[in-house]
């Protein structure tokens, strides 16, 4: 069973920076597709980021686009967001999703994603 453990969440003030962690065990990372959601209270979860194997295959939210960096170490099963310029509309609990990839295609919605950690809470003053 693949586990998903987030990490890096904090307060920050309006364009300040924070790197989001995240943690694979119990499963293939090199076999896995890995994304960023967000989620506010009241509101549905907000694809964020996406990364497959290889760092030319990511895909962003057009809110996050030019500022966040996703990236992932395969040696060390971790997948990261780097989040600059940081927005108070930023602010929400951030979780990592996995899933096996089926070798076609990127997933953007969070019901295509199996596996799912408890998030981790970004907060951004302004």
């Amino acid at each position: 069973q693949v586990q998903v453990v987030e990490s890096g969440g904090g307060l920050v003030q309006a364009g300040g920076s924070l790197r989001l962690s995240c943690v694979i065990s119990g499963g293939d990372f090199n076999s896995l597709i890995m994304g960023w959601f967000r989620q506010s209270p009241g509101k549905e979860r907000e694809f964020v980021a996406t990364i497959i194997r290889s760092e030319s295959s990511r895909d962003y939210s057009d809110s996050v686009k030019g500022r966040f960096t996703i990236s992932r170490d395969n040696a060390k099963n971790t997948v990261y967001l780097q989040m600059n310029s940081l927005k108070p509309d930023d602010a929400a609990k951030y979780y990592c999703a996995a899933h096996p990839w089926s070798g076609h295609g990127t997933l953007f919605r969070a019901t295509d994603y199996a596996f799912w950690g408890l998030g981790t809470q970004v907060t951004v003053s302004s």
